[in-house]
């Protein structure tokens, strides 16, 4: 696809590659609140041979070249497990995706997306969504407010004038997310207080760290709870082996026993909540590279992280709880034993819950009992084709 002298074609071979990934440290290095990733955690993420995601995926990246130079990209992919799930709950039947999105300027970003579906409309699709990169499971949405302040690990970050050059396309809002910001260095309120006190009184509940020594044993549990809690959310899809056995990998040095709790009722495990040290504190200053000395300090870091920010991209509880008190005493147990632990440990003032669904009222709950606020929030983009 052609614009006078601008050219939207497909990634092809090592050196396409490269340029797909350097053109985000481009566009974005003079954000200051921009982390820049780094670059062997990009490749990866779009490799078929390292991403899991793939095993029920498939994704075409393209370049936006004007007179040689790289202006721009995107990824469109197909998820055959979406493709499954039912048409309320987001996804379905005809519908494919777009992410990975840079452009230097207004034209470049109409060329990319136009690229994006008509690859869509050549498999056969009629509904976009984006920006999604790539899995629902990785950074959804486009970011929308909190351009002021860094993320926190494993959440995107984008320029404001991303949101005018999509909306002009067509595109309508599928569904907003938000994360919560919160000061953890002092306790919850006197509600939340008396609620976890009762539930250490209930001799029914037992709420535990994760046993690092046994990792795949834990994470099947976790993975089980989140595809039974998570199941009737809208954007579900269920995560798969592969994905979890790469994901495990990729996370397994940011996992520490008093971050991650699983909550256990009559002994059975019904609930649980991952906590993630800010690994992008540790990543800011190596702006994308582990060398010459980047590594080093990434592992000193690893070894006993002193995070300023915790992120909770994860919790759940069992379908057959939902409903009831019981998970929500189970939710604030948890997350004030991990804060505890948080500013006991590893000096952490501040936490971050998130993405949550703007219209999931149990959690939006929690997060105003626990007097957080809204500090980020995301778009996803929903077209016809």
């Amino acid at each position: 696809m052609a614009t006078a002298d601008l050219i939207v074609r497909p990634v092809s071979g090592k050196a396409d590659t490269k340029k797909f990934i350097d053109l985000a440290y481009r566009l974005n290095g003079d954000d200051p609140n921009w982390v820049p990733p780094l670059k062997e955690e990009v490749a990866a993420t779009i490799s078929p041979k390292k991403n899991g995601w793939f095993s029920h995926a498939e994704a075409q990246l393209f370049l936006a070249e004007r007179a040689g130079k790289v202006v721009g990209r995107i990824s469109a992919h197909i998820d055959r497990l979406a493709l499954e799930m039912p048409p309320e709950q987001g996804f379905g039947p005809g519908t494919g995706f777009w992410g990975l999105f840079e452009a230097e300027d207004e034209e470049v970003a109409k060329a990319v997306i136009a690229r994006a579906e008509q690859w869509l409309r050549d498999k056969g699709l009629n509904r976009a969504i984006g920006p999604v990169s790539l899995s629902i499971w990785e950074e959804p949405g486009l970011l929308v407010k909190g351009h002021d302040h860094p993320p926190t690990v494993l959440m995107g970050h984008h320029p404001a004038h991303y949101q005018a050059w999509i909306e002009a396309e067509g595109y309508t809002v599928a569904k907003k997310l938000l994360t919560y910001d919160l000061d953890v260095t002092h306790g919850f309120p006197p509600l939340v207080q008396r609620i976890v006190a009762n539930g250490e009184k209930n001799p029914r509940i037992h709420i535990r760290k994760v046993d690092k020594s046994h990792f795949d044993k834990e994470a099947a549990i976790i993975l089980a709870i989140l595809n039974d809690a998570w199941a009737d959310n809208w954007g579900f899809v269920p995560l798969t082996q592969p994905e979890i056995d790469d994901v495990g990998k990729k996370l397994k040095p940011l996992v520490f026993e008093d971050l991650i709790m699983i909550a256990e009722l009559d002994g059975e495990p019904v609930a649980f909540m991952v906590t993630l040290p800010d690994l992008n504190e540790a990543l800011m200053p190596l702006r994308g590279s582990l060398l010459p000395f980047g590594w080093v300090k990434l592992l000193l870091w690893l070894r006993r992280p002193k995070a300023n920010t915790m992120r909770v991209p994860l919790m759940g509880v069992v379908k057959r709880l939902q409903a009831s008190r019981m998970a929500s005493q189970l939710a604030f147990m948890m997350i004030e034993y991990i804060r505890r632990a948080a500013v006991a440990h590893y000096g952490t003032k501040r936490g971050e819950i998130g993405w949550v669904l703007e219209d999931n009222q149990g959690m939006n709950a929690i997060a105003d009992a626990i007097e957080s606020k809204v500090n980020r929030e995301y778009l996803v983009y929903q077209k016809p084709l």
